[in-house]
């Protein structure tokens, strides 16, 4: 910390900084691949094809689904046979199919994320948890490769379909923990902490004011100090850019993570359409782009391998700790046992939501809350909304993937473009965040209007999305949201993190990220199962999206 007159000011090495800045968007490049080309898109249509390909036609149940023909989308859709698949002795809707193996994926992967959050606070062992649940991610994909829809064991596609998404989860939680260390140590911080530095030993009174207080609270401080603690003009005018520049910083190393690995998946998608379209959309070609999702995302997580630091390589006052071959301290590592860090895990997890503990750190705990309806909303728009468009407009593999493509590139424009825009309005993080969620809650509010009579009626030729070339519209326009969403949501949340318990509080904001996102999968799928009609979920899905937004605006960012 800064509260120590004798150490040395704050040193910023270049060399260091930026191959660990390399590795770090490495991964980002490496693993955001497998979200958008397999996670959000052939992933989900991909098992809904395997359960189709084993399937039956109500009412009889007699004609496999895979005999029926696909008729052009109309604005009547009821008449569609419904395709049900048994496993066991249940029959299920094959879009519930791909829906249900999703939402037990994310609650298994929120389990292995509390598990392993304990683990990715220790430094030495960060960097090996990131590749061991990337290689299982990774080759989780790749065995989509040999296990075709025509083969007896085919429902072995869902325990594939799960570890893949757990491992990608967990990885992330490692890969997260790295973002507050790597904006602390950018040029830009490490030069205003050298400056707020010399200004406290110039000023002791303040600098000894800021100590105590520190002291007092350090486990319960955020990643942004308060302005409390520095009593002395020039010191809290200090104090007041070093922060400004470290959420800055925070803000865009996530948005240009998020960007790069967007401009991966769409360059994979790109690949993906050839063999997609050269095999008119089959279930192979769709094994095929989950595959070479699952290769992409092994292939490129090498450079991560090589530049990422192993050990605690980087400390918040901007200097690198240890070089290239140092370990952590002896005695840490002959006392670091991995149950035993499960269990605490565990134990931490009891502890931080302790209600002493959510008083204490009321706006984390009310922004998680928020975070939790809007991650797992915007997850389930995306999902039902793919499969919305195979199984009710009835679009083709091949058009799914320019969907697929035209998303992420919005997202890329939209996450560099609302920084942009939210300098030149004076906006806060948190109003962007409002403004982002409640453009979005208009993608399936426009979804239910296809309900009105006036859009089922065959004269009608667009609305309510009810035709294939809404879809594009849209895919535009969520995307834009999305990434920039994604950015601020992330960026906004390190405001409130504990210094030093960085894995910790990412691996509870995973939990409430992509590991909470089994609720909205799991009612949409009883909703597609009960109703037979998916367009039904979109009324939920507002209602998701909505009841977040008064409580994030709840958010005191100033306390």
């Amino acid at each position: 910390m800064l509260n120590d007159g004798d150490i040395d000011l704050p040193k910023f090495d270049k060399q260091k900084y930026h191959r660990h800045l390399r590795g770090w968007f490495s991964y980002a490049f490496a693993s955001e691949v497998f979200v958008i080309v397999s996670l959000t898109l052939f992933l989900p249509i991909c098992l809904e094809q395997f359960a189709r390909d084993n399937g039956y036609l109500l009412p009889d149940k007699t004609e496999p689904c895979s005999t029926a023909v696909v008729l052009p989308a109309a604005n009547d859709s009821e008449g569609d046979a419904r395709c049900v698949v048994k496993l066991g002795w249940l029959w299920i809707d094959s879009a519930s199919f791909s829906l249900y193996v999703y939402s037990t994926s994310v609650a298994l992967q929120a389990l292995t994320v509390i598990s392993m959050g304990g683990i990715a606070d220790h430094p030495p062992h960060r960097k090996l948890l990131l590749l061991t649940f990337a290689a299982l991610g990774s080759f989780s994909a790749i065995l989509f490769l040999l296990l075709p829809s025509s083969s007896p064991v085919w429902p072995l596609v869902a325990p594939l379909a799960i570890f893949a998404n757990v491992g990608f989860g967990a990885s992330i939680v490692a890969l997260n923990a790295y973002i507050p260390t790597l904006a602390h140590s950018s040029q830009e911080v490490v030069t205003a902490r050298a400056e707020l530095v010399e200004l406290q030993r110039s000023y002791p009174h303040a600098a000894d004011e800021h100590t105590d207080s520190e002291h007092a609270s350090e486990s319960d401080a955020p990643l942004l100090g308060s302005e409390a603690h520095s009593s002395h003009p020039a010191v809290s005018t200090a104090k007041e850019k070093h922060d400004k520049l470290l959420s800055a910083t925070t803000s865009r190393i996530s948005s240009q993570g998020i960007a790069l690995g967007y401009a991966a998946g769409i360059v994979m998608l790109l690949l993906a359409l050839i063999p997609v379209r050269a095999m008119k959309g089959s279930t192979d070609s769709l094994r095929l782009a989950v595959g070479l999702s699952g290769i992409w995302w092994a292939l490129f997580s090498l450079p991560a391998a090589a530049w990422l630091p192993g050990a605690s390589a980087m400390t918040h006052s901007g200097a690198v700790a240890l070089e290239e071959g140092e370990v952590a301290k002896p005695e840490d590592d002959a006392n670091w046992s991995m149950w035993r860090e499960i269990v605490r895990a565990w134990k931490r997890l009891g502890q931080m939501l302790r209600w002493r503990e959510i008083k204490r750190l009321r706006n984390t705990f009310v922004y998680l809350a928020a975070w939790f309806l809007l991650s797992d909303g915007f997850t389930t728009i995306t999902s039902t909304a793919l499969l919305f468009a195979k199984t009710t407009l009835h679009m083709p593999a091949s058009s799914l993937i320019v969907i697929g493509a035209l998303t992420p590139t919005a997202g890329i424009l939209g996450s560099l473009a609302w920084p942009v825009i939210q300098r030149r309005l004076g906006w806060s993080n948190l109003r962007v965040l409002v403004v982002l969620v409640v453009m979005a809650s208009a993608i399936p509010a426009y979804g239910c209007l296809g309900f009105l009579p006036v859009f089922q009626r065959s004269s009608v030729k667009f609305g309510g999305l009810t035709t294939p070339g809404e879809m594009y519209v849209l895919a535009v326009y969520f995307g834009s949201v999305y990434g920039a969403f994604q950015g601020y949501a992330r960026a906004f949340y390190a405001e409130f993190i504990p210094p030093g318990e960085e894995a910790r509080w990412y691996g509870l904001f995973s939990i409430t990220d992509k590991s909470s996102s089994f609720v909205g999968p799991l009612i949409v799928g009883l909703i597609a199962d009960t109703t037979g009609n998916i367009r039904y979920a979109f009324f939920f899905l507002v209602f998701m999206i909505w009841s977040a937004v008064p409580i994030l605006m709840s958010v005191n960012v100033e306390r």
